[in-house]
This record gives structure tokens, sequence and C-alpha cells, in this order.
């Protein structure tokens, strides 16, 4: 803030405060942003053009596109000054950029909230999505206006509806009947990625399994896909996000192994990555929800099953794999026979083993997996090593020893490496028809039905006689009824099926009655393809013109929250792959490159209301402007650090954007633009050129807070030259800093850099400057300075050469007077030197 006086025009002041036009060289951040917000609607400088004859070089920047829960966020505030920082960098490297906004606006909370008001979920929706874009225009985000979109418009949803047909017909869309996870507030099923420790990953209540018919989309049939494309991402996606998308989709190698059940005339298919430890399997698991469990129980043990059985089902995925739960699970009073050694082994049904995984049983060597040595200690149960590993007996320890050795007590495979054995092993299960080689994947298929109305209806009508029959697409959109209030309140089905009128139709193919499908689609499959949507917005003859998306995409940066690693990145994938194949584009990757940012959060948490530690967006701009707190948040630190709001001060970036800005008002007071720069003085201009250098590498490298210390450093240099130069501000260099600040600080500070860059003269917006050139005479260093301490205190500085030899540099700071009064008569016990900057003095 300026000092009282201190190039303040009262007049000037108040007129700034009632709206005017700012005048003089006071910083007032209200009348800067309502100014130049009412200048951008009007000129629309961050439209992407569309001139298939335009040469520039196109760039695609997209942020996750918001939910309308309410106004911005912290959060919010911060994600998209990272984005804008590269969009706006792009503006001024001259590429034609596409940063459109839209918004995610299906999903429960609006739902939920039309319940609790009485209305229709579209009124709480569209409200809160009017009041996000006005603060996102206030906040001044690039964003190409004329591409906005919602994807509960039914213009939107039609697609979504178009698309869930042509993955029907390639067999990728299916329903069927099994074991779902089950919300029991939001009374709906969940995919298993929106499953969190157990619980709904969005309202918090625990998850149960329950029995249900399901849509699915068959994203397994890509998960080799999914995995090797990531190839393409090394290196423009961060490390973590790639490798937990490869742990969820947990491609694995292994085998089938055929076990024989006593008293069932068909074997049981096990899936093992480690067949090398067959003759070590010394019992045999069956998900307690399996249906082969319920199958092979004896009548003796079925009582104590069906008890077992009903308490897991309490239990999520989750908490039935956890290691540190205690085992727990029922003889089922049969035996299974080892293949490799004919040995009778009992078998058990328990909740550690999934009954989607694999084929829902497995062999258990208790020796070598913690999980089967834990079950087997709990229970009694043999424990056999067949791995030296030159560790302890586990059955003592109780310590598995999963890792590589040589094989022991395994027959044929005895002295033997892990390798060696399973190549060894699925040979001789081969031979006998045991067994074979096979690859296994943790992801399983995309539950996409949801038993709520405020979502995509799925275009299917079921008939009697014709089945399952899509919805013709000339009949696109299946617009949702008028439903509202009570009559969307959860009752374990979709509030649909009360809308009759709606849900009864003509069969398309044989024109008897019929029934809609009266689930709708899990909002994740609206935003699997939206960015394909922004390309042409407007377009009706498709989801997305093909030939605009070859000209955009794929997506060139993308900036989000790390939680979207799995969910909504996967699906993503996913999508981008199945439309590849349909011919609709030409890459198979949707985003090149990933930016994730860390959170805001407040005294050492996260922000909530219980905690009382919440800060509010609005109410900090209100205070300190939004130049200030888009400043605040990309100088907290890296993109990916979260920023504790305690420890941070918009006060004090907004002290800087007023010195910021007198320096540009200054310059621009003080001379035109058609000066030569470089008439003005060489050190303000070095320090010039390498803020421009500097400022460059450290945005392509995502380091934008370190970029905006350069620009402060210049600032204060800058500042520096006025006041003591002869010339101040009309030094030619002083202006080319001036010029140089705005386009640098346009990046962060959009209003400030405006003003500037009007105050300096210059034509046109800064956000469309162009990026100035670092000059390499410039760059070159001609001295350095060079600490000498004495004694471990500094007593001189040395401008020196930066190719100054130790030899040079002890000589010189010897030689100073100030270091031989500290020294007086004695010669220096020791010298340390650091060419060129530092000299260490030990006195004798």
């Amino acid at each position: 803030m300026s000092e009282p006086g201190e190039g303040t025009d009262k007049r000037d002041e108040a007129r700034s405060r009632a709206g005017g036009e700012p005048t003089g060289e006071h910083y007032d951040p209200v009348a800067l942003q309502e100014k130049w917000r009412r200048r951008w609607e009007e000129s629309e400088p961050y439209r992407a053009g569309e001139d298939p004859d335009d040469t520039r070089e196109r760039r695609y920047m997209l942020d996750m596109f918001p939910y309308p829960s309410g106004d911005l966020h912290m959060g919010h505030g911060e994600v998209f000054a990272i984005g804008d920082v590269i969009a706006r960098y792009w503006f001024q490297r001259g590429f034609n950029v596409l940063h459109p906004i839209g918004w995610d606006s299906f999903g429960l909370p609006a739902e939920n909230a039309a319940i609790k008001q009485g209305e229709h979920p579209a009124t709480w929706t569209y409200a809160n999505i009017e009041t996000q874009a006005g603060s996102f225009k206030r906040y001044g985000i690039s964003f190409d206006w004329s591409r906005r979109l919602h994807t509960s418009d039914p213009e939107y949803y039609r697609w979504n509806q178009w698309l869930f047909l042509r993955f029907f017909e390639r067999g990728l869309a299916y329903r069927k009947g099994g074991l779902v996870n089950w919300c029991p507030n939001d009374q709906t099923v969940l995919a298993n990625e929106q499953v969190v420790a157990g619980r709904c990953e969005r309202c918090g209540a625990e998850v149960v399994r329950r029995e249900l018919t399901q849509w699915y989309f068959k994203i397994t049939d890509y998960a080799d896909r999914l995995v090797d494309d990531m190839a393409q991402l090394e290196g423009s996606w961060p490390d973590r996000l790639l490798t937990m998308q490869r742990n969820w989709i947990g491609r694995s190698h292994g085998a089938d192994v055929a076990f024989e059940i006593e008293g069932r005339a068909e074997p049981v298919t096990v899936y093992t990555t480690r067949p090398d430890t067959l003759f070590g399997a010394t019992f045999f698991v069956v998900a307690v929800d399996a249906k082969l469990a319920d199958e092979i129980v004896t009548d003796e043990a079925r009582e104590a099953f069906e008890t077992y059985r009903a308490e897991a089902a309490k239990l999520s995925d989750i908490e039935r794999l956890s290691l540190e739960k205690e085992k727990t699970g029922v003889f089922l009073g049969r035996y299974a026979v080892n293949p490799v050694n004919g040995e009778r082994i009992p078998i058990w049904a328990a909740d550690y083993v999934l009954s989607d995984y694999g084929h829902g049983a497995i062999m258990a060597v208790p020796a070598h997996d913690q999980r089967d040595l834990d079950f087997a200690l709990r229970f009694g149960l043999p424990v056999r090593v067949v791995l030296e590993t030159g560790l302890e007996d586990p059955a003592e320890t109780g310590v598995a020893t999963p890792g590589e050795g040589r094989l022991i007590n395994s027959g044929p495979l005895d002295g033997l490496t892990k390798a060696e054995a399973i190549d060894r092993i699925i040979g001789i299960l081969g031979e006998r028809g045991l067994g074979k080689a096979t690859v296994n994947y943790r992801l399983r298929d995309w539950l996409l039905s949801r038993q709520r109305f405020w979502g995509t209806p799925i275009p299917i009508i079921h008939c009697a006689d014709c089945g399952e029959v899509p919805v013709p697409d000339e009949q696109l959109p299946v617009v949702l009824p008028d439903l509202r209030g009570e009559a969307l309140a959860p009752k374990g089905i979709s509030p649909l099926a009360s809308a009759t009128d709606w849900v009864t139709v003509e069969c398309p193919k044989c024109g008897g009655t019929a029934a809609r499908d009266t689930d709708t689609m899990d909002t994740f499959v609206d935003s699997s393809w939206y960015y394909l949507r922004y390309c042409s917005p407007g377009y009706t003859d498709g989801p997305f013109d093909v030939e605009r998306v070859r000209r955009w995409g794929p997506i060139d940066q993308y900036v989000g929250g790390i939680e979207h690693a799995v969910l909504h990145l996967l699906y993503s994938r996913f999508v981008t792959k199945v439309l590849h194949d349909m011919g609709m584009l030409d890459f198979t990757e949707p985003f090149m490159r990933m930016l994730n940012q860390g959170q805001v959060i407040n005294q050492g948490r996260a922000m909530s209301k219980s905690l009382g530690n919440g800060v509010d967006l609005g109410k900090q701009i209100d205070a300190f402007g939004v130049d200030a707190v888009r400043f605040t948040m990309i100088f907290a630190g890296p993109p990916e650090d979260d920023i504790d709001w305690a420890d941070v001060s918009p006060a004090a970036s907004q002290k800087f954007l007023a010195r910021a800005f007198r320096v540009m008002a200054e310059a621009g007071k003080a001379s035109g633009p058609d000066v030569s720069f470089a008439d003005g003085d060489r050190e303000l201009r070095k320090v010039t050129h390498r803020t421009i250098d500097a400022v460059t590498r450290l945005i392509d490298s995502y380091r934008f807070n370190v970029a905006m210390a350069r620009a402060m450093e210049l600032t204060s240099a800058t500042r520096k030259a006025i006041d003591a130069s002869p010339g101040g501000a009309a030094d030619p260099a002083v202006r080319e800093a001036a010029e140089t600040l705005a386009i640098v600080l346009s990046l962060v500070a959009p209003y400030v850099a405006e003003e500037g860059w009007e105050r300096l003269g210059r034509p046109g917006s800064v956000a469309t400057a162009g990026w100035p050139v670092a000059d390499p005479e410039l760059l070159v260093v001609d001295e350095v300075t060079c600490v000498v301490q004495v004694a471990g205190k500094v007593r001189e500085r040395l401008s020196v050469s930066p190719d100054v030899s130790e030899a040079e540099l002890e000589t010189l700071a010897l030689a100073s007077a100030k270091v031989q009064g500290y020294l007086g008569d004695k010669p220096p016990r020791k010298v340390i030197v650091r060419a060129p900057k530092l000299v260490n003095i030990v006195p004798g």
C-alpha cells in the first residue's frame, strides 16, 4: 500500500473509489478490477482463433472443470491461478490458445439440495453456476467464454447417450447382476474407485455390499493399453500419478491352476502370481460371498457359513483386504486336491479373498504370503517353507518370506530360482492339462448406473419380448422428466421409476408396451469426454467436430488435483481409446502434460467449519484485491505443494503490487514509448534481461513462485535506479524494465499489469503484448560479488571477475585494508577460497 502522500492524489482516490477511471499513481485494486473487467468483456482478448489458415501454433490449456456447489473457494483460487499462468504465458508467446470453461453440473449435491428445498435440482445448479461464472470473471482468468458448457444441459447429455449407444453396439456397455458397493445414505451404487477406506467418497457413509443388476462399461478390455500407453506420458505426468494408475489397473503375470474339489465334478481354477510355490499350498480359500462357497459348503458347515457370510457383507473391499484386520473364516467341510503332489487340503471361506479377483478362490501358501500366514496361525493350519531365503521359519516368527530364493521341499523344482521354477511348473501343469500362464488385472469394469435422478438417463428401453432395446438416435436426447422436492428422495431405486408417464413407452422394435431404464449415468461419464466438446460446443451432428478436435487435440497441458488420479483420468483415457478405435480421434492419450496442485490449508489442517479455520476466497479478494490473492497463491511455493494460508501474507503481496504499479506509472509519465532501450543504463538493462531469461526458464519448468521472486527483484532494482539515477524514471532502461515487469506480472496479476501497460502508453492488451527476448550480450556476467569473512564474520565485499582464480582472489582479499585491519600484524592461520564468491580467513 502507498505511504501517505507518496504519489497519491486524494481526488484521484475518491474518483476511483466511486467507480471511475483510476488516474495518478495511487494503486486502487477495486478501481482497476472494475475498469479492466469491463474492457475484457468487451474486447474478448482470450478468444481462441478458429481460422483454418491461422498459422500460429495451437496450444490447448485445460483446467479440471468445477462442480457448482456454491461460490469459488480457496482451492479454486489456487488451481485456476496456476492454470492461468500457463495459458497467459502461451498467449504472450504468440500461440493460438484454447483455454475454455464449463461446469460438471450433474450430481448428488444438487439433488440433495433440491430435496431439502422442495425444488428442481436445476434451480440450485444454474444459480450456483452463475455465481461461479461471475467470480471467475472477477478473478480475471483468461477463459474463452464462447466455449462455455454445462453437462446438465440436454444438448450436452444427448451426446452422453449417443456415446453410450455406440459403446453398447461394440459390446462395451452391458448389464449384469452381482454384488455391488451400496451407499445406504445416498441410496445408490458406487464404483470401486468411489469407495475410500470403506466409505462413500462423497458423503462418508459406510459402504455395504448389495446384489443388484447394473450397467457397466467394459474398461477391462482396454487394461493392457491403459498400462502400455503410459509410456507416452513418462516424464510429462507426475511419477506418483502414473504409479497410482498402474497399481489400480494391477496387471500381473502368473498362472491359472486347476484344483480338484472332492465331491464336485468340475475342478476350480485359481489364479496365482507365484505358481513356483504350489508345493507350499497347505489350504484353499474361497471368497465368502462367491457362489462357489455357497455351492460346496457341506450341510454340517452351512449354519456357521451363513452366519459368517452375513457378517462379512457389512465390510467394504478395503476393510476386507486390510493387513491390520484380524483374519476370520469358516471351514466349509470339504477338501481340494493339490495338483502337483495330490495332497488333500482343507477349503475355507474367508473375507480376505474377493469374489471378483481372479476366480474368487486362492491356494494359500502361508510361509510366503503374510495374509495366508496370519490366517494359518489364527486357525492352526500347516505352514510349509518352499523357498530358501535365509530367513527364520515364518511359523515361528509370524513373518512371511515372500521374496525370492532357491526352491526347497518342491520335488522337481528343488534348487531352481523363482524364474526358473515358474517356467518349469507352468510347463508341468500344461503337460497335465491342469494349468497355463495367465495375465490378471485388479481393474474391474466401470459400474456406471446410479439410482438417482440428476444425471444422464440411460438410453435403453426394456421390452418383455425384445429385451434391451436402444433408444433410436433420432429420439435423443432422452430428457429428464420434471421431478422435484420429495419426489427425488432416495428410496433404494431410482426416483425416475415413479415418473410412470415418462417410464412407459412404446418399444422401438415391436411397438408393444415397454419401459425406459430408470437409472442414470455416473457423472464421470460426463467428464470423460468434455474436453472434446470444448472444441466445438455448438456442434449438432455429433458429440464433437472431428476436424476441430484434430486441430486442437490432444490437451497440451491439464491442471487439476491428484485426487482424480484413478477416477476421472482413468475413465477419460479409456473413453479416448474407444473413440480412437471408432475413428473419431487421431490420438490415444487425451492429456499430454499433467500438473497436480497442492491444497490450500490453514493452521496446518484442511479447512473446515468444524475446526473454525475456514478462509473465504471472496472476503480475501474484498480485503486485498484479486491480484494480491492470486500473487500470494503463486508466490507461496511450487504448484504441487500445499499452501498454509496462515503462513502467507496477501497484505505483503498488495504492498509489492503497489510498488510495481508506481514503477510502471512513473516510467510511463516520464517518457513515451518511442525510446531506444540501448541508450539506457546498462546495469539496469542487465538486470532486466537476466530476469527475462530466468523467468522464461522458470515458467517452462513450473517454478512459478521463483519466477515471481525474480519479478520482485526487478521491481526493487528499477525503483533503486529511478531514485539514484540523474535521469530518474526517464531513463530508457527504466521504461524497458517497467514494460518487462508489466508482461511478467500479467501472468499472475492481470489487473495491475493491464493498467501499467496502458500507463506506459503501449497499445492493445498486455496479455498479447509478446514475450520479451533476452539479449545474450546482456546476460554475460562482468563481475560478481565476493564475500570475505574473517573469523566467520563478513568484513569485506569485493567486485571480481567471474573467472578470477583462487590465488588471485586470496591476494585481493588479503590486500583489502578492511581485512588487514581485522588481522593486524599476524599472518592468517588458514585461508579458504571458493572462487569467485567466498573467501574465509581464519586469523592467526
